[in-house]
C-alpha cells in the first residue's frame, strides 16, 4: 500500500508544512475503514489517517469527526495525537485525511503480552488499568461547547434514544433470535441513569485503542481510533471498560479470559472509585452503563456474524453475542439499581 508523495508534498508545501523537504511514508497498518502512514518531512514526525479506496463515502465524514475531536483536544490534560492539519480535497490523494503527531508509544493490540517491565513486575503492570480508566475520566471533563463541537452529536435525549435506535438496527440486520434480548431491552427502556452530564465520549473505549509511553511507571500517551467518537454520556465509555471485568481477580482463568493479562490488575471498585475520583461523576449507577454497554457491544458484534461468510474471526463473534446478551439480562434482573 502507499500514497502519491508528489500530490502529498505539494499539498503539504501549501499547508506550511517543512515546504520542500523529501517525503517519506510508511504503511503503519489498516484496514475496511482506515489506513495510517508513518510521514517524515523534515523535522515532522506523523501519522496520517486516511480510508482505503473502497471504504463508503460516509467514511470521509468520520474523518473530519475524529479530526474535530483530536483537534478540540488540544490544550487539555487528554493524552491524545496532536492534530497537524485537515485535507477535505478528494483531489490530493483521493479520500479525506489529516495528519496527526505520531505517538511514540506502544499498544497492547501489537505486543506479545505485556512488554518490559510490566510482564513481570505486578505492581507496575496494575498500574496500566489505573491509567487507562484515568484517560476516560480527563476525557469526561473537557468543556466540549466550549470546544465548539455543539453539533458533533445530539446530547439531548441520548439515553431515550439509545434502545429505539439500536433495536430497529438490530431488526434490520438479525437472522436469528439473541436470547436475553427481550429482558435487557425492557430493563433500559424502563431505567435511566442517575444523572446525565453530556461530554465527549470515544464509543469504543478499551485496552485495544489507547497506546502507553515506553517504561515504567505506566503512563497513557495517547487515546487513538476516534471512529465512534461523539458527544453523548461519558460514563459509557468506563462501562465498556468494565463490564468484561473479572468479579474475582485471584481467579488465574478469569484474569486471563481477555485479549489482555488482566493477572495483577485493580479490582473493578479500584477502578471506579479511582475514574469517580479523576473524573467528579458519582458511579453508583454503574450496573445501568455496564447493562447498556453488553447489549449495545453484543448488537454491534451481530452485525460482524451476520456478514461473516467464511471469515473465522467474525465468526467467533457469534457465541460472544449470546454471552454478552445473556450478562445483560442476567445483570438487569439481578441488579438491586432502581433508577
Amino acid at each position: 500500500m502507499s500514497l502519491d508523495t508528489e500530490r502529498l508534498a505539494a499539498w503539504m508545501d501549501a499547508q506550511g508544512l517543512a515546504a520542500g523537504a523529501p517525503v517519506a511514508t510508511d504503511f503503519v497498518a489498516g484496514g475496511t475503514q482506515n489506513e495510517i502512514f508513518e510521514i517524515r518531512r523534515g523535522d515532522i514526525h506523523a501519522a496520517l489517517r486516511i480510508p482505503p479506496p473502497g471504504a463508503p463515502e460516509t467514511r470521509d465524514e468520520g474523518i473530519v469527526r475524529e479530526w474535530r475531536i483530536i483537534e478540540a483536544l488540544g490544550g487539555t490534560d487528554v493524552p491524545h495525537t496532536p492534530a497537524i492539519a485537515l485535507c477535505d480535497d478528494q483531489s490530493v490523494l483521493g479520500r479525506t485525511f489529516y495528519l496527526m503527531g505520531f505517538v511514540d508509544g506502544w499498544s497492547p493490540m501489537n505486543t506479545d503480552g505485556w512488554p518490559a517491565p510490566f510482564d513481570t513486575d505486578l505492581d507496575a503492570r496494575c498500574g496500566l488499568s489505573y491509567a487507562l480508566v484515568e484517560g476516560a475520566a480527563l476525557l469526561s471533563k473537557v468543556d466540549w461547547q466550549a470546544k465548539g463541537l455543539q453539533d458533533l452529536g445530539r446530547p439531548d435525549g441520548f439515553h431515550e434514544r439509545q434502545v429505539e435506535r439500536w433495536t430497529r438496527f438490530l431488526e434490520r440486520i438479525k437472522t436469528r433470535d439473541i436470547p436475553g434480548f427481550d429482558e435487557a431491552t425492557a430493563w433500559l427502556a424502563a431505567h435511566k441513569p442517575l444523572d446525565y452530564v453530556p461530554g465527549i465520549m470515544h464509543g469504543d473505549y478499551q485496552f485495544a485503542n489507547v497506546m502507553f509511553g515506553h517504561g515504567a511507571p505506566a503512563r497513557l500517551a495517547a487515546i487513538v481510533d476516534w471512529e465512534m467518537g461523539t458527544v453523548g454520556d461519558p460514563k459509557l465509555d468506563l462501562a465498556w471498560i468494565v463490564q468484561a471485568w473479572p468479579e474475582n481477580m485471584d481467579d488465574p482463568e478469569a484474569t486471563m479470559a481477555s485479549y489482555v493479562d488482566l493477572t495483577g490488575m485493580p479490582t473493578r471498585d479500584q477502578l471506579l472509585a479511582h475514574y469517580s475520583a479523576v473524573s467528579g461523576r458519582q458511579v453508583d449507577d454503574i450496573d445501568y452503563y455496564v447493562i447498556l454497554a453488553k447489549w449495545k457491544l453484543a448488537i454491534v458484534l451481530e452485525q460482524g456474524f451476520q456478514r461473516a461468510g467464511d471469515d473465522e474471526k467474525l465468526l467467533a463473534f457469534g457465541p460472544v453475542v449470546t454471552d454478552l446478551m445473556a450478562g445483560a439480562a442476567e445483570l438487569a434482573a439481578t441488579t438491586d439499581y432502581r433508577g
